[in-house]
């Protein structure tokens, strides 16, 4: 699993349909942007030691973890992060796991971060996702399990 992880002052994510816009998941002040993807080689080994990552990372104003600072996290799923662009110009996704083996690992790893008392908003799978954020610093780290 790859995670893009900013440190954020609020942010959300929403989802258009032919009516109108929804939001679906959003953390308002200070907290974390998790862009995660996941790739073939995945399971629940990779999901733990993400999820105590998001946790843990003393990155939040005063080297604090969201832990610590009460701080929430949204996770959204984001599979170009295993986009090759080494040759050619455009991407190759191979690297990517199909989402029948993508999302539910995204699930493990939201009720992961939840079950060590995080709250934490998403995106929604598949979907044709808008973010929008306050990067805070603007701080950004990679982050891979």
């Amino acid at each position: 699993m790859r995670a893009v992880i900013q440190r954020i002052d609020g942010a959300r994510v929403e989802v258009e349909d032919e009516q109108h816009a929804e939001t679906v998941g959003e953390v308002t002040g200070e907290g974390l942007l998790a862009l995660v993807g996941v790739t073939h080689e995945d399971g629940p080994e990779q999901v733990a030691t993400l999820a105590r990552k998001i946790c843990e990372l003393r990155i939040l104003d005063g080297e604090r973890s969201v832990l610590e600072a009460g701080a929430g996290v949204l996770i959204v799923s984001q599979f170009t992060l295993y986009g090759a662009t080494r040759k050619g110009r455009r991407p190759s996704w191979s690297g990517a796991a199909p989402g029948p083996v993508a999302e539910p690992l995204i699930d493990e790893l939201v009720q992961a971060v939840r079950a060590r008392g995080v709250e934490v908003a998403t995106g929604r799978f598949g979907a044709r996702m808008r973010v929008s954020l306050v990067n805070d610093g603007p701080f950004t780290v990679l982050v891979e399990a």
